[in-house]
């Protein structure tokens, strides 16, 4: 069972995305596990547009750091295969109500009402020698009705810059790889 059915067996909103890369499985995985949204000045844009409004609402929290992989737990790494990283609350708030997850453990048995569980997943299947494919995949739950009438508004706005950034992040990870590639030459 691959972990993005043994975390989040059943959803309601799901984008896939697929790049055949340069890599081996584990600079694949490597560089999957080193990504900083930071890094990438689109999905920094477009975060920075996405909070504009919860900023301009509360300026005493101007400190806050801008949304980021870095508000997902890691659930379970299997190998070079695959990773998964989840998340949970009420995204479409202006502040992503994002419920604290500590561990795979607290992430299965999240169960609040009007929240939703979303779950990053990532597969690396080595193609030949110096090929492999990277999947992104993003599910998502939500929790009771109330949750899903209020995130598909959320979903059906975000969801083309979604699909942006996931097909951005594979690009960054073939650069990273490329780039770590050429820093070990040197």
């Amino acid at each position: 069972m691959t972990l993005n059915i043994k975390y989040l067996p059943k959803y309601h909103y799901q984008e896939k995305h697929s790049l055949d890369i340069v890599a081996s499985p584990a600079q694949a995985m490597n560089a999957i596990l080193n990504y900083r949204t930071q890094d990438e000045s689109f999905f920094r844009c477009a975060i920075a547009l996405r909070e504009l409004p919860n900023r301009l609402l509360h300026k005493s929290q101007q400190s806050k750091d801008y949304f980021s992989l870095d508000n997902f737990t890691l659930l379970e790494q299997n190998g070079d295969q695959e990773v998964i990283f989840g998340l949970a609350g009420q995204f479409w708030k202006l502040d992503y109500g994002q419920a604290p997850i500590a561990d795979s453990t607290s992430f299965l048995a999240f169960d609040q009402p009007e929240c939703a569980k979303l779950v990053l997943y990532f597969s690396v299947e080595q193609l030949d020698e110096t090929h492999s494919r990277v999947t992104t995949e993003t599910r998502v739950f939500c929790l009771d009705k109330k949750a899903l009438s209020k995130f598909r508004l959320y979903w059906y706005l975000i969801r083309p810059v979604s699909g942006l950034i996931r097909r951005r992040i594979l690009s960054q990870i073939q650069k990273n790889v490329l780039n770590e590639s050429m820093d070990l030459t040197e």
